[in-house]
């Protein structure tokens, strides 16, 4: 009885694991609000060099945290959900929406003006979304399946979670300091 305890998932870890990257996409969301609010804003007063900088910063953002946290998520948690029929369709339709963000970033480091604004406008609703079937769908998946741990697929990326996570009432840092891509 007690090895069937041991061998047990353990769900308020993975439930604290859903709470980490919850909120780490929260804050990613804010940063792209902010980001994507100060082009729009430089855009729409004709202030050049501030147009400029703001799309400097949200271009770097995108390639530094959000493409990043794109390509982890593909692989320590797409691919584990992508196994199951059930799954697979939105897992599908969830790469290619990193697709169209990743292709839309494309057009905004070369646009300007008001398409820059409109592009960075895009890129925001799109992630948003995006972070709403992660959370809503996904996630609750991989913690509902008995033999996937979603504590074991983001431990040590804080590229998901962001800097550090609970896990049985301690912080686990990340042990993993590269980026991808």
């Amino acid at each position: 009885m007690v090895e069937m305890v041991n061998e047990a998932k353990d769900v308020n870890s993975d439930q604290q694991a859903i709470a980490a990257v919850e909120h780490h996409h929260g804050q990613m969301l804010t940063r792209l609000n902010h980001l994507t609010r100060a082009l729009v804003e430089a855009v729409e007063s004709g202030k050049k060099p501030a147009e400029h900088d703001a799309h400097a910063l949200l271009v770097e953002w995108c390639e530094i945290d959000l493409i990043p946290h794109a390509l982890a998520e593909e692989s320590a948690l797409y691919e584990r959900a992508r196994s199951r029929p059930e799954a697979n369709l939105l897992v599908e339709g969830m790469l290619a929406e990193h697709r169209v963000i990743t292709d839309t970033l494309e057009e905004l480091r070369g646009a300007q003006g008001i398409r820059a604004a409109a592009l960075a406008t895009a890129i925001e609703r799109l992630f948003a979304q995006h972070l709403d079937k992660e959370n809503k769908l996904l996630l609750p998946f991989i913690v509902s399946q008995p033999d996937l741990s979603l504590v074991e697929a983001v431990e040590g990326l804080h590229e998901i979670v962001g800097e550090a996570h609970p896990h049985g009432g301690e912080h686990l840092h990340t042990t993993t300091e590269t980026r991808l891509g």
